[in-house]
């Protein structure tokens, strides 16, 4: 279906937001979603994650593979530019397109597998972690945060009849060097924009630092944290073409200097770093989950093996779900393009099927 279509169908065109809704009321509590996240395991699908890129509808065949190598869980990064203006003139006018084409489909495609669909604002309304800068700065500009709040008011009464336990909104992607008053007030008004329609939508906020730094929140019930596992960068982004920095081939463990002393990176750093204070965080009972973590394609494959293993093994033991960046392309297990693999051919792809099956190993 093209946006010609979409516009000219006229039930579409006659219904309103609450007539939209794609599954029964649900009856289930809101603990389900938080009790079921250490379960939640899969990958984010990028299809309409960056609006420089050409739509893309999500794949049935990605849900259907991904169900029958027993993942349960999809983060769908999004680009609010697929239904709303880049213009801060347009921000609150939203054509509905990619929502009801993509996102509707993509919540019932997962609805459909037992997978459980967790839809991301990797760019809203003033804020992106990636180049280039929104116009507006929504940490800081009241109309920004009044669009992004409008935005997720939309989504939440758009998807209000679909089950906690097929569907959560994760708010944000990855607060950078944010103040903790601004991450607080901006987190805040997203989450009531949110609840004033949708009481029992399960929530995820990215902790700050660009989903590292994990500050204790309080945004009311059933909001849980996400972190990230890409340390150290050395490793996990060696060679990338968005960075400047360039690094000697990295090994696992490996060594680095950190405030002028050499240090050793190994399963226990990444345990004392990166692990533990979300434990903490837990602890103090708000639920955790991985939004994001994988190694760029240039690393060693052998090296990035060991340490998806740890990290892996890591999460496991704390009871954290969690999702790779990406099923295809430099992070993913499809069509990854390394140059060490002995890819298996699987349905017109290139599968590193060593990496699925460590990946399966720990569902």
């Amino acid at each position: 279906m093209d946006r010609r279509q979409f516009l000219s169908t006229a039930a579409v065109a006659g219904m309103g937001l609450a007539s939209l809704g794609c599954a029964a009321p649900s009856t289930a509590a809101p603990a389900t979603f938080f009790d079921s996240l250490p379960r939640y395991k899969g990958f984010n699908l990028l299809d309409i994650y960056n609006a420089g890129l050409p739509y893309k509808r999500y794949e049935e065949s990605d849900f259907d593979v991904l169900a029958e190598w027993g993942f349960t869980f999809v983060r769908l990064p999004t680009s609010y530019q697929f239904w709303s203006s880049p213009d801060p003139a347009g921000w609150m006018t939203i054509d509905p397109f990619a929502i009801e084409d993509n996102l509707v489909r993509a919540v019932q495609l997962g609805a459909d597998r037992g997978i459980h669909v967790n839809i991301n604002f990797h760019r809203a309304p003033g804020y992106c972690v990636n180049s280039p800068a929104e116009p507006l700065d929504l940490w800081t500009d009241s109309y920004a945060l009044d669009a992004c709040a409008y935005h997720w008011a939309y989504f939440a009464n758009r998807f209000r009849d679909i089950p906690p336990a097929q569907l959560s909104f994760n708010l944000l992607n990855e607060p950078g060097d944010v103040s903790a008053e601004a991450y607080d007030r901006v987190h805040r008004r997203l989450v009531s924009a949110i609840r004033d329609v949708d009481p029992d939508r399960p929530i995820i906020v990215d902790a700050r630092g660009w989903g590292n730094d994990p500050v204790p929140i309080d945004f009311g019930p059933d909001v849980a944290i996400s972190a990230r596992g890409y340390s150290p960068r050395e490793l996990s982004s060696f060679d990338a073409p968005w960075l400047d920095e360039r690094w000697p081939t990295p090994t696992w463990p490996l060594q680095k200097y950190e405030n002028d002393q050499l240090v050793t990176v190994d399963k226990g750093y990444l345990k004392r770093k990166d692990i533990d204070p979300f434990v903490r965080v837990q602890q103090a009972g708000t639920a955790v989950h991985v939004g994001e973590f994988g190694v760029y394609r240039a690393a060693p494959h052998d090296v990035s093996l060991r340490w998806t293993e740890d990290y892996l093994s890591l999460w496991r033991d704390a009871g954290f779900g969690w999702a790779m960046w990406g099923l295809y392309g430099d992070f993913g297990i499809l069509d990854s393009g390394r140059a060490d693999v002995a890819y298996e051919d699987f349905r017109g792809h290139k599968l590193d099927r060593r990496l699925l099956e460590l990946l399966r190993s720990h569902l």
